[in-house]
C-alpha cells in the first residue's frame, strides 16, 4: 500500500494572512509524517507580498521543496478562479520518492546557449519512472530549447508544466523554488521513484478533412501538400465543408503534424497541434507557427469548445477513479473565453477523479509530452495525475 499522501487549501481573500495561517495547520494535521513537495500559485494581486506568502509557508509547514508562480488565473479543486484574488497550496508527502529541486537559468554562449543550475544529484542516471514539473517565466526562459535538450540527453522523461502569467512584460511574472521568489528562469522539481503517474496533454482540436503528406516546405511555409499547391488545397477543403465548421475555420485554424507516422488510424491526441498563422498568395504557401519537412503527414483541424471538453473528457475519463492528486496547467485563452461553463478543465478533473487534491493556473503555454516527446503548447490543459 502507497504511503504517499496529498492535501490543498485554498485562500480567496486579499486579507490573506490569517486564512494562510488556518491553511497551514489544516495542513499539517492531514500530512502529519511531512511534506516533501510544496506547490504554490497566486493570482496577479499577491505579486507583490509572494516573498512573504512563500516565508509563511516554509515556516508554518516546513517543505523540503517548493515550486509555484504567479497565474492570471487559478485552479484550486474543482473551481477555476478568474480574475478574483487566489492563493492555491498542494502538499504531497512522498517518502519514498527522490525529490530534486533547482531553479535552472539560460546563459547565452558562442555555442548557442547552456542552461544552468542542475544539482549534482542528478547527474547520473535517472529512473525509467522520472518526472519533470517545470513552471517558467516567459520572457527569460526558453522552455522549448530545454525541451529540445532534454529529448536528446534524458529521452523520453515527461515534462509537465507551464509559464507563469499574470503579466505581459519581463521581470513582472514571479516564479518559486523553495524558499525564494524569481523574476526569471525556472522552477523545476524532478520526481524519481515511489509514485507512478500519468501525463494528460489535451489540446483540444479535431481534424478536418482528410491527411496529406507535404511535398513542398521552406522555413515555416508549407508550399506543397500531397502534390499540389497548399494553398489551393486549403482552399478546396474549405469549400468542401458543412457551414458549421466554415464559420470555425474564419475564426481560426490550426495543423496537425501526426506524432507517429507507423499508425493506420488517427484521431483527436495523434496530433501535435500548431497555429496556420497566414498565407503567401504569391507562393500558394501556407504559413505555419513552426518549422516542418517534407514528407510529414499533417491535417487541417479546429478548434472550438466542443471538440476541446470531449477531447479532455475522452483522455482524463481513461484514468477514471485511479488518481489521488493532480496538477493542471490550462491555456488562459480556455477558461471561460473558451467554454460556456466555468470551471471547465477543474470540473472535468472532479468529474472522473473524484474529490482529489488538484492545483495549477493559466499558463502562457504549456508544458507536457505528445507521444514520446515534449512539447510547449497553446490552447492546452497539461496535466499530471499522481496514482493512488
Amino acid at each position: 500500500m502507497s504511503n504517499n499522501q496529498f492535501a490543498s487549501a485554498v485562500v480567496r481573500s486579499l486579507d490573506w494572512r490569517l486564512p494562510i495561517e488556518d491553511s497551514c495547520k489544516k495542513l499539517g494535521e492531514q500530512l502529519p509524517s511531512g511534506i516533501d513537495l510544496l506547490t504554490v500559485f497566486v493570482s496577479p494581486h499577491f505579486q507583490s507580498e509572494l516573498e512573504e506568502i512563500v516565508e509563511k509557508l516554509t515556516a508554518d509547514l516546513a517543505p523540503v521543496h517548493s515550486l509555484g508562480s504567479t497565474g492570471e488565473s487559478i485552479v484550486a479543486d474543482a473551481i477555476e478562479v478568474e480574475g478574483e484574488p487566489a492563493i492555491s497550496i498542494w502538499c504531497a508527502s512522498l517518502p519514498e520518492t527522490q525529490v530534486d529541486s533547482m531553479r535552472l537559468t539560460f546563459e547565452r554562449t558562442p555555442d548557442g546557449g547552456t542552461f544552468i543550475g542542475w544539482p549534482e544529484s542528478l547527474a547520473g542516471e535517472w529512473s525509467d519512472d522520472a518526472v519533470m514539473l517545470l513552471v517558467g517565466e516567459p520572457f527569460s526562459f526558453p522552455a522549448d530549447g530545454l525541451l529540445s535538450r532534454l529529448d536528446e540527453d534524458r529521452p523520453g522523461v515527461p515534462v509537465i508544466g507551464g509559464m507563469a502569467s499574470g503579466f505581459h512584460t519581463p521581470d513582472e511574472n514571479r516564479i518559486v523554488v523553495g524558499s525564494e521568489v524569481y523574476n526569471n528562469g525556472a522552477a523545476v522539481v524532478v520526481l524519481q521513484g515511489g509514485i507512478k503517474t500519468h501525463s494528460v496533454v489535451s489540446q483540444g482540436c479535431r481534424p478536418i478533412g482528410q491527411r496529406y503528406v507535404i511535398t513542398g516546405v521552406e522555413q515555416n511555409m508549407i508550399l506543397g501538400l500531397g502534390g499540389k499547391p497548399a494553398l489551393d488545397v486549403l482552399k478546396q477543403l474549405y469549400e468542401e465543408l458543412p457551414n458549421h465548421e466554415q464559420a470555425a475555420m474564419q475564426n481560426g485554424f490550426h495543423i496537425g503534424q501526426v506524432v507517429s507516422e507507423y499508425q493506420d488510424e488517427y484521431e483527436m491526441g495523434d496530433f501535435l497541434i500548431r497555429n496556420v498563422i497566414g498565407v503567401e498568395p504569391d507562393q500558394k504557401a501556407v504559413v505555419v507557427a513552426d518549422f516542418l519537412r517534407v514528407g510529414q503527414t499533417v491535417q487541417f483541424h479546429i478548434r472550438d469548445h466542443e471538440s476541446a471538453s470531449l477531447e479532455l473528457n475522452q483522455l482524463v475519463s481513461q484514468l477514471e477513479n485511479s488518481g489521488s492528486a493532480a496538477l493542471l496547467f490550462t491555456c488562459n485563452g480556455r477558461g471561460t473565453r473558451l467554454f460556456d461553463v466555468a470551471s471547465h478543465d477543474a470540473g472535468v478533473l472532479r468529474e472522473h477523479l473524484g474529490q482529489i487534491p488538484v492545483a495549477g493556473f493559466f499558463a502562457q503555454g504549456e508544458l507536457g509530452p505528445v507521444g514520446s516527446k515534449n512539447f510547449l503548447h497553446g490552447f492546452t490543459a497539461s496535466i499530471i495525475v499522481f496514482e493512488s
